[in-house]
């Protein structure tokens, strides 16, 4: 399993992104996903979450209203739209299953390379 998150950069508060999370070895659709964040000198933290028909999407509380999680099965892609962006929000960005989430926010050993957001001006 693999996967290859792109999308990240350096934005203005107030900005967006787009964030793509490419799997391969496993099928994104049909199974629960989520987004994981690290910010730098901190613990990882779950961000957002699809179940596995796309029906229900959840987040974090600091994220509600300014995040959006979705996917594209077609293209075995997870995405997290991310508008309104405050220097919070700085860290890097991880997709995984969301059943390896708890391991991830407890050994803080992240599998693939994720992809930095940095929010500043």
């Amino acid at each position: 399993v693999q996967f290859v998150e792109s999308g990240g950069g350096m934005v203005q508060p107030g900005g967006s992104l787009r964030l793509s999370c490419v799997a391969s070895g496993l099928s994104v659709g049909g199974r629960e996903m989520s987004w994981v964040r690290q910010a730098p000198g901190k613990r990882p933290e779950w961000v957002a979450g699809i179940n596995p028909t796309g029906s229900h999407k959840y987040y974090k509380d600091f994220v509600k209203g300014r995040f959006n999680i979705s996917r594209d099965s077609a293209k075995n892609t997870l995405y997290l739209q991310l508008n309104n962006l405050t220097a919070e929000d700085t860290a890097l960005y991880f997709c995984a299953k969301s059943s390896d989430v708890a391991t991830m926010v407890r050994t803080g050993e992240m599998s693939s390379q994720g992809t930095q957001v940095t929010v500043g001006s």
